[in-house]
């Protein structure tokens, strides 16, 4: 057997492993979460990705209780911020101090870390804060590292930013710039539960009962799995697919439907093509097959794109959103060709 038939037997191998994982690591968050499986799953494409992931819902929806689960399973790290108006960059990347060395009474700087330090961020609320505090989270988002005082200090590996954000509260808030919606691979949206998830809900959490998350995987077992699902192979016509997709929501694109062109006034870049192959990626290994295919693209093309898709007037005065736009391009046959 060659070096290249034994490193492709291995992935086979880690692929199962990796299916049985997540089969174990959705039965844990069941246990605290009701419902919102299709939440829990693109927060794992996001994480097997390497990405970030915004979660768009409103209060009571478990939101902070189910990233905070899955970061237990996972054995990660994790750190809360409660983003508020007078929040500073400060309170989230760390800050200086002076220290005096009780031995020598010597002074000197030293840095305290900031809860952005921790495998899984919770950004909790994130457009409640103004944007010199949002643009704290940049560079760490797409660096994994943060600069401090002309230092720059390295995250830990695996590194993830899960937002959130209330879509019915407006007042005092300050709607993320495009370049930092850019930064997450998703947006998922976290809907009402069904009145049977809303009865198993109140049951289970006006009870005695308390669960206890089992550890699944940890930092590098999951370090090895985001490696892995780099290895996952594509086709050509998968990426020519992708790459076309993201490129039909540009209005200045020739092959843009002519919706497109009359509703939008910027479409998705570059990650956007590139989400949707990593994305294609991760689903096919959260299912523990070997391969990506256009059925993988197309599951998370709604989660990639509709953050990225900006429309204008015209698009509001026909209650056209950027959500029925990309729905209807994936309807078309156009981009898979």
């Amino acid at each position: 057997m060659t070096a290249s038939q034994t490193t492709q037997s291995d992935d086979v191998q880690q692929l199962a492993q990796l299916a049985r994982a997540v089969t174990t690591l959705r039965h844990q968050v069941a246990q605290r979460i009701v419902g919102q499986e299709d939440v829990v799953d693109g927060i794992l494409t996001a994480i097997l990705a390497g990405g970030h992931a915004l979660l768009i819902g409103v209060p009571g929806l478990a939101k902070t209780l189910m990233v905070q689960t899955v970061a237990e399973a996972l054995n990660l790290s994790f750190n809360r911020i409660q983003f508020t108006p007078d929040l500073m960059p400060s309170d989230i990347t760390g800050t200086e101090i002076i220290e005096e060395d009780l031995t020598t009474g010597r002074r000197g700087f030293r840095f305290v870390q900031g809860p952005v330090f921790a495998h899984v961020v919770l950004a909790d609320e994130i457009n409640r804060t103004p944007p010199k505090t949002q643009a704290a989270l940049l560079q760490a988002m797409q660096e994994h590292q943060v600069t401090a005082a002309g230092e720059t200090y390295r995250l830990p590996e695996p590194f993830f930013v899960l937002a959130t954000q209330n879509p019915i509260e407006q007042e005092g808030t300050y709607p993320l710039p495009e370049a930092q919606l850019d930064r997450f691979m998703l947006e998922l949206r976290v809907n009402y539960p069904t009145r049977e998830q809303e009865e198993a809900i109140v049951e289970q959490t006006t009870g005695s009962r308390l669960v206890k998350v089992e550890t699944v995987l940890d930092a590098d077992t999951l370090r090895a799995m985001q490696a892995l699902v780099r290895r996952i192979p594509v086709s050509r016509g998968l990426i020519r697919a992708a790459v076309q997709l993201a490129r039909m929501t540009r209005p200045l694109e020739p092959d843009a439907p002519a919706y497109m062109k009359e509703y939008v006034d910027w479409g998705a870049g570059p990650r956007a093509s590139q989400y949707l192959v990593l994305g294609a990626k991760a689903r096919a290994a959260l299912a523990g097959r070997p391969m990506a295919d256009l059925d993988d693209v197309r599951s998370v093309a709604q989660q990639v794109l509709r953050h990225r898709v900006v429309t204008n007037f015209a698009a509001e005065a026909a209650e056209r959103n950027s959500e029925s736009l990309v729905t209807e391009l994936l309807q078309g046959k156009d981009w898979s060709r």
